[in-house]
């Protein structure tokens, strides 16, 4: 693996690239930014990536993340783009728009994987969840350091509702919840994914993970809970890192 990659971030507003320092886990240059085309249909999108990687001169591998349950390249969901992604065979698509070689993975497997490479679960063994608190609730399981993908675990029914539908930061602007309330929403969802995986260590991340001391200590779970260390970048980097390692996806 070279010292530097690249990793592409897709979001619901916005797709940032930039190229990645692969041993330290940092960004190699600033951010580039454009507006997530309306609609996001694949084709609009993989121009827009291609932009980015253009902007930058970069011609080699790249990784990219995705808001969607990723199989092997193929797009099995989409949330927050056009549903004319599900069934796209995205490894493909990026590849024949760019003229590089891509990898694409579900946004919070890459956030998740960055975060156990360089963040705040570097040097842990075990079972590490990391979980990304936002408009939803992204999850990533890592054992010992290799990923297992599209674990969706904020769709989780619990007490009769989809986890995240009250437990995700959205629900808690949505609901106007004080920190202490959400907190116990929080609990009843974490002490259930204790039950299910038995985690040596929880990470959260997005956006609410920067006021992690408003609530995270009345989060009442066994197992230990930190803040995620890299935010905005985690995904970017975790791209960038699965690209290198894995030379980019099979079509």
């Amino acid at each position: 693996m070279g010292k530097h990659g690249f990793g592409i971030d897709i979001g619901g507003s916005g797709i940032k690239g930039a190229p990645v320092d692969l041993r330290r886990g940092k960004l190699a240059d600033d951010r580039f930014r454009v507006p997530t085309p309306q609609p996001a249909t694949p084709d609009a999108v993989a121009a827009t990536v291609r932009e980015v990687l253009d902007h930058f001169k970069w011609d080699g591998v790249f990784g990219c993340t995705f808001p969607a349950v990723v199989q092997h390249g193929l797009v099995r969901t989409a949330a927050n783009v056009d549903p004319a992604w599900i069934g796209t065979d995205a490894h493909k698509l990026l590849g024949k728009a760019t003229g590089r070689d891509a990898l694409v993975v579900n946004d919070a497997d890459a956030a998740g994987l960055a975060e156990v490479r360089f963040g705040a679960a570097k040097d842990r063994d075990g079972v590490i969840l990391v979980s990304t608190l936002g408009t939803g609730i992204g999850s990533a399981l890592v054992m010992d350091g290799c990923l297992v993908p599209n674990t969706e675990l904020g769709h989780v029914e619990i007490d009769g509702h989809d986890a995240e539908s009250r437990a995700a930061d959205s629900a808690r602007e949505r609901e106007d919840l004080s920190w202490k309330n959400w907190a116990a929403r929080l609990t009843r969802y974490f002490q259930h994914m204790e039950a299910l995986f038995w985690p040596d260590l929880i990470v959260v991340g997005g956006g609410v993970s920067k006021q992690a001391d408003q609530w995270l200590h009345l989060v009442d779970v066994r197992t230990e809970m930190v803040p995620a260390k890299l935010l905005n970048n985690a995904g970017i980097v975790g791209a960038a890192v699965l690209a290198a390692e894995q030379g980019g996806g099979k079509s």
